[in-house]
């Protein structure tokens, strides 16, 4: 306990100390009183630095040591959670369960050892559990009447006699098994969705998808601006600006946080951005930062241009275009602003010259 300790005390244990640790625990433990041993392992099983050689020693120890470092150590990974699974037994798989986090793969293989008994064991554990019963009855009875009954004269119980349910068959437990691996997957895909999921998110038509195709291949700049408004539901100073990004990449991540599919993409950077259709390495520059781009990051930076959007512009619908302003004097009658122009007329300072570069461009 003092070894455990004085190891516990480092908060970063470097190799030396790790290496010590290893060197010293195990002949410590085999020299150690059932009882220290247990104070020990429950102790360690709070610490998430240790050694792998003592991770899976104390793991494969009897379930009545290991059973709260199963539960409970956070040095474990899934791996070794599986093999210690697969390897100790049902005691120690039992304590694997009760742990608070596992992962899929980890309960995906619990799954698996679940039915893993066989036919001939099920029947042997309810006969002998059968026996004890009507053992005990039997004993309670003599003991009421003065006499023991002799031990042939315990009857043969049968399985069938009992009304009790045969054990599953091999097809109908493959069946369960993969009932419960489906049932796994369709809850892990709750926390990461797939790709092709777009219920809910901002995801590009096929019309929208083609107009900027063809806007992009016929370089009509003001159109393509007008459909990319709309399809990011924005302002036509949004798309304005994000065209405007010589470079491509915010168009770039535009068209990807929408789902535009690859192939497309591409197609569009390199009619809108001539520079991006050169090759590099037999790969286009458009071609590589499409590729060098997240779809999650992209979709949350639209997200949050199209909110900003949303601020500067009113299009939210809060004021329906219309503010009235009062101002209120301290013993004085209240007296109301004229009204602000609509969202629709307001423009943002300094867009002139935003416009006039993007039409040079187009030229």
């Amino acid at each position: 306990m003092a070894t455990v300790t004085s190891f516990q005390a480092l908060s970063f244990p470097g190799k030396s100390e790790l290496r010590q640790f290893a060197e010293l625990f195990q002949p410590l433990f085999a020299n150690s009183t059932v009882e220290a041993r247990r104070e020990a392992v429950a102790a360690l099983s709070q610490s998430p630095n240790l050694p792998m050689a003592i991770t899976v020693f104390i793991a494969t120890q009897p379930i009545a040591i290991a059973a709260p470092f199963l539960a409970a150590s956070p040095a474990l990974t899934d791996e070794m959670l599986v093999m210690i699974a697969r390897t100790q037994g049902a005691d120690h798989a039992r304590a694997i369960v009760k742990r608070e986090r596992l992962s899929p793969t980890v309960i995906d293989a619990l799954v698996g050892l679940r039915h893993s008994e066989t036919a001939r064991d099920i029947e042997r554990k309810l006969a002998r559990e059968t026996v004890q019963t009507t053992g005990m009855a039997m004993g309670a009875a003599a003991g009421e009447t003065g006499a023991m009954p002799a031990l042939n004269a315990i009857p043969n119980v049968r399985r069938t006699e009992m009304d009790i349910p045969p054990p599953p068959t091999d097809d109908e437990r493959l069946a369960r098994e993969e009932e419960l691996r489906l049932q796994i997957k369709r809850l892990a895909q709750h926390l990461n969705p797939s790709d092709n999921d777009r219920l809910g998110r901002r995801t590009v038509s096929q019309m929208q998808a083609a107009l900027l195709i063809r806007f992009a291949r016929s370089h009509e700049g003001g159109h393509f601006a007008t459909t990319l408004a709309d399809l990011l539901s924005s302002s036509r100073w949004l798309a304005e600006r994000i065209l405007l990004d010589i470079s491509g990449r915010q168009l770039a991540t535009t068209l990807v946080g929408v789902a535009m599919p690859l192939a497309e993409t591409v197609f569009v950077l390199e009619h809108i951005y001539p520079h991006l259709a050169r090759a590099e390495g037999g790969v286009s520059r458009a071609d590589r930062l499409v590729s060098s781009l997240d779809p999650h990051d992209c979709e949350a930076r639209v997200d949050s241009w199209q909110r900003a959007d949303s601020y500067t512009f009113g299009t939210d619908g809060g004021t329906d275009g219309e503010e009235t302003r009062v101002t209120a004097a301290s013993n004085g009658p209240r007296a109301a602003v004229a009204p602000s122009p609509p969202a629709s007329a307001r423009k943002p300072v300094g867009d002139e010259l935003g416009r006039q570069l993007l039409r040079a461009r187009k030229r």
